[in-house]
């Protein structure tokens, strides 16, 4: 990754901070997005302090015009765009009777709408260049049906789809679309879903059989860095010839599906 460029959303905290330490690491130059620009500005300046290059970029990503104009700004600074990682995403949970008008379209405006707004503004640039690679992080939930979490599985769904067919939409110009769908992982978007971080554990990892949710076979929960791994071979050459591809990581969570 030495002398890329790439570009990672939900940078500020959870898989995105991990995937950002990930790619600053290995050389690349990091543009983080965020819409939480104090955090982002703490993130940039933590991995500018361990001698990476990385630059913060706050942004909305359900905004078009603010991510166009962020990723102008990122090809005017740091240069062209080699890497992109969907990373940013929102949890709201509930039944859909009683679900809200409000939580469905928020969800939808971060999950599926901010994939789309930034995979665009960068894949037009990649394709002019003829090369490039993205990974959107999706979720195990999109392929598998989860209690109370009808927003979230549709949305990361909507994104996983959209992501292979802009693969199959710019295979000709060489340029990689992939899918990396984690379990849980412990990030506050999961401790946030019980009242303590051994619950959220125990949880996961033990199942919930009144929620039709079975355990993980592995018997962990996943850590960011893990998922990190996986974007990263994903983005990398090794991966040169993998394309519209849906990579699970869950330690079994979903069964294979």
């Amino acid at each position: 990754m030495k002398d890329v460029i790439a570009v990672v959303t939900g940078a500020a905290g959870g898989i995105g901070v991990a995937v950002a330490e990930a790619l600053a690491a290995r050389g690349a130059s990091v543009a983080l997005l965020d819409k939480d620009a104090d955090r982002l500005d703490v993130v940039a300046k933590e991995l500018r302090g361990a001698g990476h290059r990385a630059t913060a970029f706050p942004v909305d990503v359900t905004s078009s015009e603010d991510v166009d104009t962020a990723i102008e700004a990122v090809e005017e600074r740091l240069g062209p765009v080699d890497r992109l990682v969907n990373a940013a995403g929102v949890l709201r949970t509930g039944a859909v009777d009683g679900f809200a008008d409000e939580d469905w379209q928020a969800t939808f405006a971060v999950n599926t709408t901010g994939v789309f707004h930034v995979s665009r503004a960068v894949v037009r640039r990649m394709r002019q260049r003829r090369r490039g690679a993205l990974v959107t992080v999706a979720s195990n939930a999109a392929s598998t049906a989860r209690m109370d979490m009808a927003a979230y599985a549709a949305s990361k769904a909507a994104a996983s789809m959209f992501t292979k067919c802009l693969g199959l939409e710019n295979a000709a110009y060489g340029i990689r679309c992939n899918v990396v769908a984690p379990g849980s992982t412990d990030t506050p978007m999961l401790t946030a879903l019980w009242d303590d971080e051994a619950a959220a554990r125990a949880a996961s990892v033990d199942g919930v059989p009144e929620a039709f949710r079975i355990g993980i076979p592995l018997a962990k929960v996943a850590r960011p860095q893990d998922i990190a791994d996986a974007v990263l071979f994903l983005l990398s050459d090794e991966a040169a010839h993998i394309t519209m591809h849906h990579l699970t990581i869950d330690g079994g969570a979903a069964l294979g599906a």
